[in-house]
Parts: structure tokens; C-alpha cells; sequence
């Protein structure tokens, strides 16, 4: 029925054949790649900073400190209300303005509505705090 396939004759490798193709690939990839020299601290990762051996000698005075490395490193500690002026999620929206909106004054009867007992509040209380004190005690 089917008939036995014939297999296919392979060609030899033509090694100049081969080098022309990773020449051409190369040359593809150094058009688009670019060398980044520029190597910096992300400033949006926590950094972990690891102290010196107790007993080291201090052979790093004379290190000059880049200030704007610095600045980077000490804008990364701060909390988002300090770092922008506006929320940069939905979920910091809730909170980030966390000042009260007026001044409290506790003696401005308007805004102040303190606790007040009566008589029948004071007794209401003192009963049942004698109630639970039974109910712990039996």
C-alpha cells in the first residue's frame, strides 16, 4: 500500500554559507544593542545597607560622597504623601490626605458634642456593671 519513502538526500554543510548567516545576525544585533555605562541605584527598591566589621580599620575616610546619590537614596526612604503630590494608585487614595480638614477646638459647642449621663444613664450603668460582676463571679 504505502509505498516505502525514499529518504531525502541531505546536502553537505557549507561552512561559508553558515558564517555568512552569523555574521548577518550579528551585525543585526550590534545595530540595536547599546552599551549602558550609566549604573545607578534603583531608587524605588528598599536598600539594605550592611555594616563594616566591629573591629576594621577605617580605610574609607577620604570617600568622596556623590550628592545626588544621596539624594536619590534619601527621596527612596521617604513615604509617598512626601515623595508626590498626588496618589499614584487608586489604592493610595484612600488616606493620603490624612490632616483634618478643620481645626479641632474642644470648646466649641458646635462641633464638640461630649458624653452627658442623666440620673436613669448612671443607674442603667451601675447595674449592669453589677450584673457582669455577678455573672463573673458565679
Amino acid at each position: 500500500m504505502a509505498a516505502a519513502k525514499q529518504p531525502k538526500e541531505k546536502h553537505p554543510v557549507d561552512i561559508v554559507h553558515q558564517n555568512a548567516i552569523h555574521v548577518e545576525t550579528i551585525k543585526k544585533e550590534n545595530r540595536s544593542q547599546q552599551l549602558y555605562t550609566l549604573f545607578s541605584v534603583n531608587p524605588y527598591k528598599r536598600l539594605h545597607v550592611l555594616t563594616d566589621k566591629p573591629m576594621a580599620s577605617p580605610t574609607h575616610d577620604n570617600i568622596v560622597e556623590d550628592p545626588a546619590f544621596l539624594k536619590i537614596i534619601h527621596r527612596a526612604c521617604l513615604g509617598p504623601t512626601k515623595k508626590y503630590t498626588h496618589p499614584q494608585t487608586e489604592s493610595q487614595e484612600i488616606g493620603w490626605i490624612s490632616r483634618p480638614l478643620i481645626v479641632s477646638d474642644r470648646s466649641d459647642k458646635r462641633l464638640n458634642w461630649p458624653r452627658q449621663n442623666s440620673e436613669i444613664t448612671k443607674y442603667m450603668d451601675a447595674a449592669w456593671r453589677l450584673k457582669e460582676q455577678t455573672q463573673n463571679l458565679g
